[in-house]
């Protein structure tokens, strides 16, 4: 990667990590980035809201090739002492979207100023978090009739600056599930006269071990307790109204559904025999992330000639990832890489975004242009 470039991409890491916005928030960065991008390249720029694109057209009847990075934060504070530290007390980057996005930008001006033999659109997604920012943008492949994409997660746990690559499935299908339940509350001496959600979620609760299935050679499938809220701290009162929390999870789309089938029957069944009214609330909605044979492949021949370790993924990564949204849509793939075996994970108070990975990133997709 070209030094002027690297040292631009570090200095766009920095200033994304200090001004970090939440998903469905990213007003700041949004701007930030299309600014950088307007005032070192030449691209074309389509700004689609919440979300953007910058385009390298190199013509007619080529190929249209796809990067994407998020850019997104998390409700976490900074902890760390460090001279680009977030300004915006309880929200960082503690996942590493800025390194993503500077990544990106940092080889849009690799394409810029080397050329293409294929239209390459650099695609910057808000709300990865929560999953809305690629179901939004996925219309993204069928309006440019894009023909392969790709993107990239930084990960502890795998070798520094090793390229990780799984086909198939790479993340899981999850959901926050809300099941809300409303009947009648009484004076706690007459609970009789009431109807009291408790033992129906509890009943829920008790069902799970019997609905899933943490083995990962069956296909996995997991159910998460979040939050139970039944009642209030009013000992002369039996609750009318009671809400739990699960988040849902599966190694595919199909068991995940017939996951959330089963304990919808379950939660209408229990609500019925208590005389409960049940509904049922869906956030953070994601799907499976398939990973196509023949891109992945192509992340392979890129890590090998650029001269970086490869590692193949041996299972899906339990955690999950919206850009499932892209691959329903057109060819892709998603890989990793590695912040160092013992490197502090994401999500957690040490954690930073390692600077050098942005070289890596942009030798990996200069690499895929070459395949």
């Amino acid at each position: 990667m070209n030094k002027k470039n690297f040292e631009l991409g570090v200095q766009l890491r920095h200033e994304l990590h200090e001004h970090p916005e939440l998903s469905n928030k990213e007003t700041w960065t949004k701007n930030h980035l299309i600014n950088f991008l307007k005032k070192h390249t030449s691209l074309k720029i389509v700004d689609r809201g919440r979300w953007f694109y910058a385009v390298y057209e190199a013509g007619p009847g080529k190929k249209n090739i796809a990067f994407r990075a998020d850019f997104d934060a998390i409700p976490m504070d900074e902890y760390l002492s460090i001279p680009h530290g977030s300004k915006v007390q309880g929200v960082s980057h503690k996942c590493g979207h800025d390194g993503h996005s500077a990544s990106l930008a940092g080889f849009a001006l690799e394409v810029d100023m080397y050329g293409a033999d294929k239209n390459i659109f650099f695609l910057f997604q808000h709300a990865e978090e929560t999953g809305d920012g690629a179901r939004e943008a996925a219309v993204f492949i069928e309006e440019n009739n894009i023909d392969e994409i790709y993107a990239y997660h930084n990960m502890s746990g795998f070798p520094y600056k090793a390229v990780a690559v799984k086909e198939g499935v790479s993340f899981c299908a999850s959901k926050g599930m809300i099941i809300r339940m409303e009947g009648a509350p009484s004076h706690a001496s007459m609970p009789e006269k009431g109807r009291n959600p408790a033992f129906a979620i509890a009943k829920i609760i008790n069902s799970i071990p019997d609905l899933t299935s943490p083995d990962k050679n069956k296909g996995m499938v997991l159910c998460t307790v979040i939050q139970v809220a039944v009642g209030e701290r009013a000992f002369g009162k039996s609750p009318g109204k009671g809400e739990l929390l699960l988040t849902i999870r599966a190694l595919y789309d199909e068991d995940l559904y017939r996951l959330q089938n089963s304990i919808e029957k379950l939660a209408l069944e229990e609500g019925g025999k208590y005389g409960l009214d049940v509904s049922f609330e869906y956030v953070d909605v994601f799907p499976e992330t398939y990973n196509h044979a023949e891109i992945s492949d192509k992340i392979r021949r890129a890590a090998k000639k650029k001269g970086y370790e490869l590692v193949e993924m041996k299972e899906a990564i339990r955690s999950s990832e919206d850009f499932g949204y892209y691959t329903k849509e057109t060819k892709g793939a998603i890989f990793l890489i590695g912040n160092g075996e013992d490197y502090p994970a994401l999500h957690t108070n040490e954690y930073d975004f390692r600077d050098e990975l942005i070289e890596v990133a942009s030798d990996i997709f200069a690499g895929i242009l070459e395949c």
